[in-house]
């Protein structure tokens, strides 16, 4: 099994980190660059700040909330929310981002991650699936979870990955911030259908759940937010338990 990686991600709006249940009833969970610095000290492998109402408010990311964030992290750095052109990625990375992450803006103009990816390379390419069990499927959401996009999750990461998509950012809208688990069923299948790494994202409530979503979901990454920022377990702590139960995990933390 290669080794796995913990993210911690930070939900931001209006410049401060917040956290709610699938994608609602949102509480104020601090200052990203603090929590920022925070996670990377405790271990994490890397950070992605996600300007969540960014699409939904048709505004460009908050570049200084970025600048100030990246001056705090030595891991890899995710930046999404309000990318939708290849000048939006590059004032992104100029502003310390090291991938970009893109949702709405990829659905709309699925040759945007061509775009991106020829420019800045597919390693720095991240497709964002905001997912929600519809019928037998699972169906693709857009505007931070607030429009149905009609795409089949599953079909929808194959073309992401064909376009040029260097990894998938996967989260079940119906476990997210639930502490629930992760939804094994939707990450597997994702796994199975694309070669680049899948993260899996949404539900994360105990060690347990990291264990069973790299065991039995396939994940290659597992991100999580409420467990980390409201000190309900530490990453160094969580990492020790995933090596133990035979996870491999990246040390020193």
């Amino acid at each position: 099994m290669l080794t796995k990686r913990i993210i911690a991600c930070l939900d931001v709006d209006a410049g401060r980190v917040v956290k709610g249940t699938q994608f609602l009833s949102l509480r104020d969970a601090g200052d990203p660059a603090e929590l920022a610095a925070a996670h990377s000290t405790a271990g994490a492998d890397e950070v992605v700040l996600l300007d969540i109402t960014a699409t939904h408010e048709k505004r460009a990311t908050l570049v200084e909330t970025v600048k100030r964030t990246a001056n705090e992290l030595f891991v890899p750095f995710t930046v999404g929310g309000g990318v939708r052109t290849l000048q939006d990625a590059g004032a992104i990375f100029d502003a310390g981002a090291d991938k970009i992450s893109i949702n709405s803006a990829a659905i709309a103009d699925p040759s945007l991650i061509t775009c991106i990816a020829q420019r800045f390379g597919s390693q720095a390419v991240i497709v964002a699936i905001d997912a929600k069990l519809d019928g037998n499927g699972f169906q693709a959401w857009i505007a931070g979870g607030r429009v149905a996009s009609g795409k089949d999750a599953v079909a929808w990461a194959k073309e992401a990955e064909d376009r040029g998509a260097g990894e998938i950012l996967l989260t079940s809208m119906d476990r997210d911030g639930t502490r629930e688990g992760f939804d094994c069923e939707l990450t597997r299948a994702i796994a199975q259908t694309v070669r680049i790494p899948v993260i899996a994202s949404g539900g994360a409530g105990s060690a347990k759940d990291f264990v069973n979503v790299f065991r039995e979901g396939a994940a290659d990454a597992a991100l999580a937010a409420s467990i980390f920022h409201f000190s309900l377990s530490s990453i160094s702590e969580l990492k020790r338990h995933l090596l133990v139960a035979g996870i491999p995990m990246r040390f020193p933390c």
